[in-house]
């Protein structure tokens, strides 16, 4: 909320933002092959950080912002929208949801992402892989747009921004997940500089990384 109260308005051309959707907390175990999920590993954390936004988050955000994807919007008081976006999780699991919604405040007709996110190494219990963000930003965003993440958790948004060319600000409060999150960051870094060749086209961070 600080930073969004310092930022004028319109300043960002597209934010992408994954609040907390301040789920029942019965929805947050597993059981069996299940514990070991990156949900339940850090559902003692969720519960002190699952709080959804307030009504004065969503109105900084439509300020600062030019456009918004929104995901769990399902959750949230918002106007109506056209174009909802659907993340098909391809769950085999009948009991979780196979679906997560975004809320997006563009005039697009709906729009449907299929991608399996069952992998290992998840360092957030909520996170969104970089394919999903990857998409958004080139079916959604416009070039040179800056690009907004007040929840950036596990820094997907930020590897999917490397990745397109977006300059990004973001936040995440949590200390542990911000230091993870870098640390995957500067590994994807690291991966780029070894695996591209040399040469002007090697430069793997001309953009703006606000975080």
């Amino acid at each position: 909320m600080e930073l969004l109260r310092q930022t004028p308005d319109n300043y960002y051309g597209l934010c992408i933002v994954d609040p907390p959707y301040g789920l029942p907390k019965s929805s947050i175990h597993g059981r069996g092959d299940l514990k070991g999920r990156a949900l339940n590993l850090g559902s003692g954390k969720m519960s002190g950080w699952d709080t959804p936004p307030s009504a004065k988050y969503f109105t900084e955000l439509f300020r600062v912002s030019k456009d918004q994807i929104i995901w769990g919007g399902n959750h949230f008081a918002l106007p109506p929208c056209r174009g909802p976006i659907v993340w098909d999780k391809c769950q085999p699991w009948e009991n979780f949801a196979q679906v997560e919604i975004a809320w997006y405040s563009g005039e697009w007709p709906a729009q449907l992402f299929k991608l399996d996110n069952r992998t290992g190494g998840k360092i957030h219990p909520t996170q969104k892989p970089v394919a999903l963000y990857r998409w958004l930003l080139q079916n959604y965003a416009k070039p040179g747009q800056k690009i907004l993440d007040t929840h950036l958790g596990s820094m997907s948004s930020v590897i999917a921004c490397i990745e397109e060319g977006y300059s990004i600000t973001g936040c995440e409060l949590d200390k542990d997940y911000y230091d993870a999150g870098m640390k995957r960051v500067q590994n994807h870094l690291a991966q780029q500089k070894l695996f591209r060749p040399e040469g002007p086209s090697a430069d793997v961070s001309p953009l703006k990384l606000d975080l």
